[in-house]
């Protein structure tokens, strides 16, 4: 197929990445079906360097939408900020650290056994009736009209700082649940912090930022692994494609992450778990048809 063609294949899978990474809805789980129909005319090597590298995009995005706050160096900052802002760091590189452990250990185990349509369609239906009974469990008052929307990454109306240390950690533990494909690394975090009591807008932004050293360190490892140690030669042509999945997973990533961090000033999850069910029914009814459930 031509370049432009393949152009293409790129700017759709950039645009499922950019909006499956932030929602609670498993971009595992739409993976597998957006290959069944866009299929790049690539090296499988350098395939799973894509799918995993473009998500560089997705985490530039956070980045770009936080940056003040995230900076603890930024002069409009006063002390109490900056301290803020260590402080919130500290909770992320701790948060971190249990997924990246179970990562390390197990992902090529769990990849090789339960990689397969059926458990990311059972883990999609699973999770999806969790995240029905969590938010029963766990409903709040909404806001005042006034107070429902405001600037991603401000810090005056920020939540993130009531998140707690152990509650932090307990994300985090809740992210290594991601490990199994199919139940969303955003979901997983997100629904830890509402079962640990924390506000639906404060459990999106910290899964948000949770983002940034997994994503970006599991990149990392991927690019050494493909061209430092397996010395895979990657032609211009596909450099080209993963520079363009990148930016379009950053483009929608910045429109995704606004939407969600308003819509839940608004709303509560329940929308996204039915979604789930429904993708789940779907995976496992086409899978069935063409025999591949349990490939």
């Amino acid at each position: 197929m031509s370049l432009f063609g393949e152009i293409i294949k790129v700017i759709v899978i950039g645009l499922v990445e950019g909006v499956t990474e932030w929602l609670p809805i498993s971009s595992t789980g739409h993976m597998i079906i957006v290959n069944e129909f866009v299929e790049l005319d690539v090296s499988p090597d350098f395939l799973k360097l894509f799918l995993v590298v473009i998500q560089l995009g997705a985490i530039l995005a956070v980045i770009v939408l936080y940056f003040k706050r995230l900076n603890p160096w930024d002069r409009q900052k006063n002390d109490r900020e900056r301290h803020d802002t260590f402080d919130l760091w500290a909770k992320v590189i701790i948060a971190s650290v249990p997924a990246a452990i179970i990562g390390l250990l197990f992902d090529d185990w769990v990849e090789e056994h339960f990689f397969n349509a059926f458990i990311v369609a059972l883990a999609l239906i699973v999770y999806g009736f969790a995240f029905i009974v969590v938010e029963r469990m766990h409903g709040e008052v909404k806001q005042p009209l006034h107070m429902r929307r405001y600037r991603v990454g401000d810090h005056e109306s920020d939540e993130l700082d009531k998140i707690t240390l152990m509650q932090a950690i307990g994300i985090g533990c809740f992210q290594c649940l991601a490990i199994v494909p199919g139940t969303s690394r955003s979901g997983s975090t997100i629904l830890g912090g509402r079962i640990l009591g924390v506000s639906r807008r404060a459990a999106a932004e910290f899964s948000f930022l949770l983002a940034i050293p997994a994503l970006f360190g599991w990149s990392l490892l991927k690019i050494i692994k493909t061209l430092v140690i397996d010395h895979l030669a990657v032609k211009a042509s596909e450099w080209l494609l993963l520079l363009i999945g990148i930016f379009v997973a950053f483009m929608v990533s910045l429109l995704v992450i606004r939407f969600l961090v308003n819509y839940v000033q608004k709303h509560s999850f329940v929308a996204f778990a039915w979604y789930r069910i429904a993708l789940g029914a779907v995976v496992i009814l086409y899978f069935a048809f063409t025999g591949g459930l349990f490939a």
